[in-house]
């Protein structure tokens, strides 16, 4: 919304299935619907008289979340179809779609332990198929991209999609269970600073690998993908890739702090490693995602600090974020 509205954008209707008032952003010159887009009925609310629809919506989170929450994220596949079939009825001319790197075959991420890290192969756009998508999440997107492709070729409906790579920044969910390893870490090495304890528990070795995309260089690489020529689903991420232990060193910087280290070996840790192959989009854009991760991070741990602040001194409006579905 922000980012449409500095552009000059007068006429933007915004959805999310959280009562406005528990939301991060919201403005006064935007039409907030809040709706459950599940509902086909819901979608031709928010379809009617668009012109260009960017579909973020989906149940998702962290790996925690998402490997216990399998069904639920398939039932995200509702969401894009019904957009879709909306965006049809009411002749809506352009349609984003935000797929996710979880398409990728998960054979081509088990990757082996270097000592202190796994390596994180860069992936193709090509290595979605043959398709071993992650459980749940990751088939959801892979078949939500193949019905934006048969809604481009059968009924010519302009669609762009891209696999974003963990996103992470302000404005994002940083606790209840949704929350992505950035923010995760963030509040963990805030928790433990402020109350004193100086432990951080960790998922997993520390060892996993795995990169990741400032927002605004997300939301950048979205209105490029939007207006481009490229009809493919296609990555849209940083190369920079990190170990979750790299991580942390990162936000213990940022925090002035130096933690204890408990590492859970059998918490949902997800693949081995991952990371952004970005030949394709410098080849089409002459772009591609280039936020420093230890910059971004900067200004997400001071804006999580913030938010934490304020709701450990009982702010109004803070709410715990499992209690909705995660639809921005």
């Amino acid at each position: 919304m922000a980012s449409l509205r500095q552009k000059g954008y007068q006429q933007i209707r915004a959805v999310d299935i959280k009562p406005v008032e528990h939301w991060y952003q919201k403005f006064d010159d935007v039409e907030n619907l809040t709706l459950d887009l599940n509902q086909r009925e819901n979608c031709e609310v928010a379809a009617r008289g668009a012109a260009d629809i960017y579909n973020l919506a989906a149940n998702m989170g962290g790996m925690g979340f998402i490997e216990k929450n399998k069904a639920l994220c398939m039932l995200s596949v509702l969401i894009n179809t019904h957009m879709l079939m909306a965006a049809q009825k009411y002749g809506v001319e352009r349609f984003f779609y935000s797929s996710s790197a979880c398409v990728y075959n998960g054979e081509l991420q088990h990757t082996s332990d270097s000592g202190d890290r796994f390596t994180a192969p860069a992936l193709k756009e090509s290595d979605a198929y043959p398709a071993l998508a992650e459980d749940g999440y990751g088939w959801e997107k892979l078949f939500s991209e193949r019905m934006c492709r048969h809604y481009m070729e059968d009924f010519k409906l302009y669609t762009r999609v891209a696999r974003f790579h963990n996103v992470y920044g302000p404005w994002g969910t940083w606790f209840g269970g949704r929350e992505k390893a950035p923010a995760a870490i963030c509040r963990k090495v805030i928790e433990a600073k402020l109350s004193g304890k100086n432990e951080i528990e960790i998922w997993g070795s520390g060892h996993q690998t795995r990169s990741f995309m400032y927002i605004d260089d997300c939301v950048a690489g979205i209105e490029l993908i939007m207006n481009s020529d490229i009809v493919e689903p296609i990555n849209l991420g940083s190369s920079e890739d990190v170990s979750i232990n790299e991580l942390v060193d990162i936000v213990e910087e940022i925090a002035e702090v130096r933690l204890e280290r408990r590492y859970v070996l059998d918490a949902p840790k997800g693949v081995n490693g991952r990371n952004s192959d970005n030949t394709l989009i410098r080849q089409y854009l002459g772009w591609e995602p280039n936020k420093p991760l230890r910059i971004g991070l900067k200004k997400t741990y001071a804006w999580i600090l913030q938010q934490y602040q304020l709701r450990e001194c009982g702010a109004a409006g803070v709410v715990r974020e499992d209690s909705f579905a995660d639809h921005r």
